[in-house]
């Protein structure tokens, strides 16, 4: 698996000390300073089963900058919503973390980290 991770984020540590506690194999991406281009973007959304504007973070100053809370979200805004997230990394909410069995979850509480903890 992997985990998207900013090492400043208290959510992304706390997830790697539970990977950790349950021997969990993984590889570590520090996405804003390996940030994802638009076409893993694409991906990991079709593994997250989300949309672009559900991983935004929209207090983060590069969207208010854009004024993202008035972009409009519809299948032809989507591309609009990658570009910005791979341009600005920051955006993205984390962790995501991708697992091995193909799906993906943006680890925020214990519950969805538990989801791709092994059993």
């Amino acid at each position: 698996m992997e985990i998207w991770i900013n090492p400043r984020c208290g959510k992304c540590r706390s997830a790697l000390t539970e990977l950790d506690a349950v021997g969990a194999e993984y590889t570590v991406r520090r996405y804003l300073e390996n940030p994802p281009t638009a076409e893993e973007l694409v991906q990991v959304l079709e593994r997250l089963a989300l949309e672009p504007w559900d991983i935004t973070r929209l207090d983060e100053q590069a969207a208010k900058d854009l004024d993202m809370k008035k972009w409009t979200r519809t299948k032809a805004d989507r591309e609009r919503w990658i570009a910005a997230l791979a341009e600005h990394p920051i955006l993205i909410q984390r962790p995501i973390i991708t697992a091995d069995d193909g799906h993906a979850v943006v680890a925020r509480t214990p519950e969805v980290l538990k989801s791709v903890l092994p059993g």
